[in-house]
């Protein structure tokens, strides 16, 4: 069972969808009750890290997340913004992050006139085997939308990364805890392939 965290943000829906196509069990959950009986969470998110992050807080689940992926390890998987608010803290706000991963989000160097947000389809250049990638080692493309990347020295956290302007880490994995930057729901055969292989995996 796959359980959607709906906090207001994030195409929900498109999650939904997606695995009821694969045949994979899905809820959505709004409230904390809803959510404390999760084995498999999926966090999404899109807009600005501080938006995002009194979202969470208002919806009464962040401390419920907090129990479930740090005490208990129950896995979990950030979507984009919802990868970013796994940091410590993020440049775009002021508020701090859940800090699940030691790391900040920082905004692209556009000193050189870098077209921003990074948006489009791009290439991810996986870097540690994961079972999140089976089968999507070569020449996965996924869509973008973003101005804000993640940003940590733990070089074995890192799944894959994406050249803009540079390399950056476009997929991130710390124990139970799993974060991409790109959408899957917008990614075609290649992001459901990644919501089909998250959702089958055993173990973190």
């Amino acid at each position: 069972m796959i359980t959607i965290v709906d906090y207001g943000l994030g195409n929900v829906l498109a999650f939904e969808n997606i695995y009821k196509r694969l045949n994979i069990p899905v809820e959505i959950v709004k409230t904390s009750d809803a959510l404390s009986s999760a084995k498999k969470i999926l966090l999404p998110g899109v807009g600005s890290f501080d938006w995002a992050i009194t979202q969470l807080n208002n919806s009464g689940m962040r401390s419920m997340l907090d129990k479930l992926v740090v005490e208990k390890g129950i896995p979990v998987i950030g979507i984009c913004v919802g990868m970013q608010m796994m940091a410590k803290s993020s440049h775009e706000g002021k508020l701090d992050g859940l800090g699940w991963i030691n790391a900040e989000v920082k905004r692209f160097d556009d000193s050189n006139n870098l077209q921003l947000p990074h948006m489009g389809w791009n290439e991810i250049i996986t870097i540690n085997n994961s079972p999140l990638f089976l089968g999507l080692e070569e020449a996965a493309r996924f869509y973008f939308l973003h101005s804000y990347y993640f940003s940590h020295s733990e070089k074995s956290q890192i799944l894959s990364q994406t050249s803009y302007n540079g390399l950056f880490t476009s997929s991130v994995n710390h124990k139970n805890i799993f974060g991409v930057q790109f959408h899957p729901e917008k990614s075609h055969h290649w992001g459901m392939k990644l919501l089909k292989n998250y959702a089958e995996m055993d173990t973190c």
